[in-house]
């Protein structure tokens, strides 16, 4: 797998974070770097964190209904100049929300059960499609 960052947090009051833990842990074994911001950001912080860290990918986890947030956050990226950085969901989401964020810009949403290889090989995909960049 291609040297990729995916930035992992989760917004809003959520603190239930084993499911991300557990995406963030198969990442890591499949050679991708993985930055942990950990529970209650803002989309504020999550941008800054990205921005900073030089995020390749953003994934957010969403257990509690705190996904109703990623609009918000996809515009403040667009603000910021790094609306074209791949933004992933994954947690409980019902279905009509699931609209809603894909017209925000997230690229996919991933819901409890999903198998890991495949939340590994979709963002594989994603790195392989964007264009290298030089890290200091």
């Amino acid at each position: 797998m291609a040297s990729i960052r995916v930035l992992l947090t989760k917004i809003g009051l959520d603190g239930h974070d084993t499911g991300v833990l557990v995406v963030a842990r198969a990442l890591r074994d499949a050679g991708v770097e993985v930055i942990y911001t950990g529970p209650w950001q803002t989309p504020e912080s999550v941008v800054e964190a990205a921005i900073q860290e030089d995020a390749d990918v953003i994934g957010i986890s969403s257990l509690a209904y705190d996904h109703v947030l990623v609009p918000k956050l996809m515009a403040r990226l667009r603000e910021r100049g790094i609306g074209d950085v791949p933004v992933l969901v994954g947690g409980v989401i019902p279905g009509p929300d699931i609209k809603k964020l894909k017209e925000a810009g997230v690229v996919e949403v991933f819901h409890p059960g999903a198998k890991l290889d495949d939340i590994v090989a979709f963002i594989d995909k994603l790195g392989s499609h964007r264009p290298e960049t030089v890290r200091a």
